[in-house]
């Protein structure tokens, strides 16, 4: 018998190499609305990846795509850099009223470029420039960006080769229970920053994530967070809170720093503050922080008028009150129900779960079941990705508009995918 081998396809012959969603879930999306991917042979697919955090709203959410097309019909500006816009006033009014405001937060609000990286570069530079020192301290397993600042704050040992070059001015602290709760809270920080002999410059700044995302689903506690807030207070450091993956309500509060009762000298947003999808970031600071010179960092698309026009229309729908932020720690509670019976039922998987709102992590004493359980999972009709260092976790992030009824379907389909891998 003659087999006819598969031609390859526009992807595998003409996109670079570095692709690797695509590698993971191998099919040709079409469609999307809600929690729901369609692919071009008709077959769905439940949505527990959200478009790694930039979906929060689910997909083409009615809502912001009726302000979109009624924008876009009239032909309301598309591009327009830092120029002042009725699209970025209507959004600056309603990010103050709806998200500063309520939260007693006096920050400036920075346009950078429309991705996370381009936020968390424009935060590193402002902290520099304002302490006038280039150290930063990051922490283990944390993930900042691609470009070559963001990735000196990374931890990613892959991720970081990417750059090619060394990556400076950037050093590693052990994040909450990196060491197993044997260590003291910032004992090794404290002697470093005490001893002349340490070899660690004073720092300008530090950064954290709530919850390190891609790093492994590690959730740090409120005491840790309070702890590194008043260490940095006191020893004359920023604190900067990516909060690029874990903002606009991931954890249940607008800002995920917000259980902890801390406010952030910057605070870094990008994912989801677009609210449909469209590429927007944030960079916020305290007033007495903005020193920049004008046009000191820009970038052309800093002014993605469709972008504020979706997010203006987000926050109305959605952060008027407190409806959603309820919901998803109620959404919340389903999942770690769900996860405490599956992770019972593995017991001999060593299965076990951490997360906060609706962003959890499932790991197994085999690092590498992890991998297998998605591909399974997608087998069965459910998007799930790996995060961690050795794509140990199996992440599970859906849209926070997913109703209960989806959750309890996608969580099905991950418990029989565990089971079909055990």
């Amino acid at each position: 018998m003659t087999i006819t081998p598969v031609a390859p396809t526009i992807f595998e012959t003409r996109e670079s190499a570095v692709r690797s969603y695509c590698r993971s879930w191998p099919t040709v999306f079409d469609r999307a609305q809600g929690s729901r991917m369609f692919d071009e042979e008709g077959r769905a697919y439940l949505d527990f990846f959200a478009g790694a955090g930039a979906l929060n709203y689910g997909h083409n959410n009615p809502l912001l795509k009726r302000a979109l097309l009624e924008y876009l019909e009239r032909d309301g500006v598309t591009h327009s850099l830092d120029m002042g816009s009725v699209a970025k006033r209507t959004f600056l009014e309603k990010f103050e009223e709806l998200v500063l405001q309520p939260r007693g937060l006096d920050y400036r609000v920075q346009f950078p470029g429309p991705t996370g990286t381009n936020t968390v570069e424009a935060a590193l530079k402002l902290a520099r420039k304002v302490k006038g020192r280039e150290s930063v301290i990051s922490f283990t397993n944390a993930f900042h960006g691609m470009s070559l600042g963001a990735l000196a704050v990374t931890g990613n040992s892959m991720k970081r080769a990417g750059a090619g070059i060394p990556l400076v001015h950037g050093t590693p602290m052990p994040f909450d229970n990196y060491l197993d709760g044997l260590t003291p809270d910032f004992l090794w920080f404290e002697r470093l920053l005490e001893d002349s002999g340490s070899g660690l410059n004073q720092p300008a700044a530090v950064i954290v994530e709530t919850v390190q995302g891609e790093g492994g689903v590690n959730v740090a506690r409120p005491s840790w967070l309070r702890g590194l807030a008043e260490l940095c207070a006191r020893r004359d450091m920023l604190l900067i809170v990516d909060d690029v993956q874990m903002g606009c309500g991931r954890t249940g509060p607008f800002f995920s720093f917000e259980e902890a009762g801390i406010v952030p000298d910057i605070v870094c947003l990008s994912k989801s503050i677009g609210g449909y999808g469209m590429p927007m970031a944030l960079t916020l600071f305290r007033p007495e922080l903005d020193v920049w010179e004008p046009g000191e960092h820009n970038g052309t698309f800093r002014g993605h008028n469709p972008a504020f026009v979706t997010s203006a229309a987000a926050l109305d729908a959605y952060w008027s009150d407190d409806h959603l932020e309820k919901q998803t720690l109620v959404k919340g509670e389903q999942v770690a129900a769900a996860l405490v019976e599956l992770c019972a039922e593995h017991r001999g998987l060593g299965a076990s779960f951490r997360g906060r709102g609706l962003i959890w992590g499932l790991t197994f004493a085999d690092t590498r079941r992890a991998v297998a359980v998605c591909r399974r999972a997608f087998e069965l009709g459910l998007l799930v990705e790996t995060s961690g260092p050795k794509s140990e976790v199996v992440k599970v992030m859906p849209p926070l508009t997913v109703s209960p009824d989806e959750l309890d379907e996608g969580l099905a389909v991950l418990g029989r995918a565990v089971r079909d891998t055990a």
